[in-house]
């Protein structure tokens, strides 16, 4: 996703889900997210809740690069692109992105990164903590993981 500071510069997020469980694992903000920030994102994950079996994502420049590709080879990820002009495909993350951008992105005006890194973050609690999600039987996203011993099935990527 995209959005803007007050004073005008673009910004990007990178929004890592996880489809089974229904929680935001991460939400990175800059003003630039190539490949090679993906791979560090994910590999910042890896130590607090392990390697996906397959990741799905658009093709956006950051998840064809070649680091990006590379590395979900080496970890025995599989990439399972959406089709072009198909987001329904990718359902479940423009539902986030769409209540993202509802609750967050357009509900205020940014002065820097880090105030947009800072509310994203208070927000991320409050998702994945505090609200209820249908899919989960009404329960938030921690509670229903905590009930759950699987390990993530996917995670899903977006900027």
């Amino acid at each position: 996703m995209s959005d803007a500071l007050y004073v005008g510069r673009r910004f990007r997020t990178l929004n890592v889900l996880d489809e089974g469980i229904r929680e935001a694992l991460a939400i990175e903000i800059d003003t630039s997210l190539p490949g090679e920030r993906v791979v560090r994102v994910l590999e910042r994950l890896r130590a607090w809740r392990g390697l996906p079996q397959a990741i799905r994502c658009d093709n956006g420049p950051e998840f064809i690069s070649q680091a990006f590709v590379d590395w979900c080879e080496r970890q025995g990820i599989v990439i399972r692109y959406i089709q072009p002009g198909k987001p329904n495909q990718n359902a479940f993350i423009e539902r986030f992105n769409r209540t993202y951008r509802e609750e967050v992105l357009s509900s205020y005006l940014f002065e820097n990164l880090d105030q947009a890194r800072e509310i994203t973050y208070r927000w991320l609690i409050t998702y994945n903590e505090r609200r209820p999600h249908d899919a989960l039987g009404g329960l938030p996203p921690t509670v229903f993981r905590e009930q759950k011993t699987a390990k993530i099935s996917t995670y899903q990527l977006s900027t």
